[in-house]
């Protein structure tokens, strides 16, 4: 398998009959099997949760204050930048997302050690996994989604297409609201033209460099402080160089009586090392407030001049700037003045620049429409091949008669198109439709099937898809609904193919389904209706056979459902 996310590993603890119960999932098909009742779809109840579903207090088991459902998956590269994003750790490749359900019906979620809204459980894990149940089958419905499983499918080509439309449809509505700007800015241009004149010319006039507010503050607080300052470098340097009891002397002191006693033991000689450092250092200092003192002259002129400066910087930055600091307004204030020329430019070009703007518009959405067709040409292409190929897999479904259509529709090329059939994804909206029999009616997707047939038609489109753009996992739920017999096999075959590429995990009544599996786990309920955890067992080999009999004829011990079973597991070869 290729480098993918799947899920590693999913517990439950008090959820619906489940006490607690801990599953480790392997790569490939997983297939959950067991008696009506015992707690199988819990599992993806469970799953759902810890992807960001809807939870409900009646989920939690009777007498328990709440429930635990937490999923561990392996996930790729690409998806931990998306995790870096919200602060989850990853731990090696291993993301832990856990979700809880009070009684009361609150509930709280994590995801890598984060508590997060459910919400963004959904953000992180939609790339990682695909659910195919009832709810899962009603989002196939949607145009939106329809359309984005036919680009999936598209690959490359669709790609391609979608990107060059995606540039030109960005370049042509930037272009478009900058015209608006102009026209809308018309009627004051030559009011906005003088006032940016002025600033321009004020600007240039006041010669401001970076940061200079905070160095003239900064200046203007010395020099309004000298005689301060003289009194506090004079009165540190006294302390430092009086001849009788100043901190420089006493040290040469402390020293001449340390070295008196050097090389006699070697902890005085490293207290005699300190006091050294501190009078070398102590002398550095009071050599730099010598220098210091010596500077500190009045300038009252230089005062002058920066009281000045400073009020001539605060009227500009109050004239024309707003409610920053001064050094953060000056600096917004020098980027409107790179780009007042080219302001001007524009507002004196007026009409005229707005017509060569529009011509320039016009050639845009020439290319734009052009990009359009051939996104429009590339997903028809894809619609044609993805009909043949789903139609193909699902009659092999037990629906030998259903034929499934992918719809491109398009505008009018020809005609003149509206605003408003340029989207972001194009200009196209997508159909998916059955045909239930020969000459029969086209029926929309999700109308004219039921839910287990919807499901096989899923489980066509992914086998599918997968081929060109798989997903991590893929969970199916009801897959089986209504089928029996030589189609039951096909099912498990097309998981089987489907799960070469990507995890699939299945809650399966067929023992012909079950047969496909790479790990195989059955649940069953304790005698007073729970599932504690060895309830759910990953089954070796012979115990395939007993559970995959049990499904075959219904009873524990039956050696005919027993070589039956043989047959079905000897067909994945």
């Amino acid at each position: 398998m290729s480098e993918r996310s799947y899920l590693e590993e999913i517990s439950i603890r008090n959820l619906g009959i489940i006490e607690q119960s801990e599953l480790e999932l392997g790569r490939g098909l997983n297939v959950l099997t067991g008696e009506t009742g015992a707690g199988k779809t819990m599992i993806l109840t469970a799953l759902n949760l810890v992807l960001g579903g809807k939870s409900d207090s009646s989920l939690v088991r009777h007498g328990s204050e709440r429930l635990v459902a937490t999923a561990q998956f392996s996930v790729t590269k690409d998806s931990k930048d998306q995790l870096d994003e919200i602060g989850a750790e990853v731990d090696g490749s291993s993301l832990i997302v856990t979700r809880t359900v009070n009684s009361d019906g609150k509930s709280k979620a994590s995801c890598g050690g984060v508590t997060v809204p459910a919400g963004t459980l959904a953000d992180v894990t939609e790339p990682l996994i695909e659910i195919h149940g009832q709810s899962a089958n009603s989002q196939i419905v949607k145009p939106a989604r329809q359309r984005e499983l036919l680009d999936r499918f598209g690959g490359t080509a669709v790609a391609s297409s979608l990107s060059d439309y995606q540039e030109k449809y960005s370049e042509y509505l930037e272009l478009k609201e900058r015209i608006k700007a102009m026209k809308a800015s018309a009627n004051k241009r030559d009011g906005e033209i003088a006032e940016l004149e002025e600033f321009l010319a004020a600007w240039v006039k006041l010669k401001a460099v970076r940061n200079e507010p905070s160095s003239v503050e900064d200046e203007i607080k010395r020099l309004s402080s000298v005689e301060d300052l003289r009194i506090a470098s004079s009165g540190a340097m006294s302390a430092l160089d009086s001849e009788e009891s100043g901190a420089l002397t006493l040290l040469h002191s402390a020293r001449r009586f340390l070295d008196a006693a050097k090389g006699k033991d070697s902890k005085l000689e490293e207290i005699a090392e300190r006091v050294a450092e501190s009078l070398f250092i102590l002398d550095d200092a009071s050599s730099d407030l010598a220098s210091y003192a010596t500077s500190l002259e009045a300038d009252p002129e230089r005062l002058d001049f920066l009281q000045n400066r400073k009020a001539e910087l605060n009227l500009f930055i109050k004239r024309w700037g707003g409610a920053e600091s001064a050094d953060e307004e000056l600096v917004l204030l020098a980027a409107k003045a790179k780009s007042g020329k080219e302001s001007i430019a524009d507002l004196k070009g007026g009409d005229e620049r707005i017509a060569e703007l529009e011509t320039e518009l016009a050639k845009i959405k020439k290319s734009l429409l052009a990009a359009a067709q051939e996104l429009s040409k590339a997903r028809s292409a894809s619609a044609e091949s993805l009909s043949q190929s789903v139609t193909s897999e699902i009659q092999a479904l037990s629906m030998p008669h259903t034929r499934f259509f992918a719809e491109v529709i398009s505008p009018d090329y020809s005609g003149a198109l509206k605003e408003s059939d340029f989207t972001q994804l194009g200009c196209d909206e997508v159909s998916m439709q059955i045909q239930g029999q020969v000459d029969g009616p086209k029926i929309a997707l999700g109308k004219g099937a039921s839910g287990g047939e919807m499901s096989r038609i899923m489980l066509g489109l992914e086998v599918v898809i997968a081929k060109s753009h798989p997903v991590g996992t893929y969970i199916f739920d009801e897959v089986d609904a209504g089928v029996g017999g030589k189609a039951a096999i096909e099912v498990g075959k097309r998981l089987h193919a489907l799960a070469q590429n990507s995890q699939v995990i299945v809650v399966t009544h067929l023992p012909q389904v079950a047969a496909w599996a790479d790990t195989h786990f059955v649940v069953k309920k304790s005698s007073d209706g729970s599932v504690v955890q060895s309830g759910v067992s990953k089954l070796g080999q012979s115990e395939r056979v007993e559970e995959i009999a049990r499904m075959l004829a219904g009873l524990e011990e039956s050696s005919s459902a027993r070589e039956h079973a043989a047959e079905l597991l000897a067909m994945r070869g």
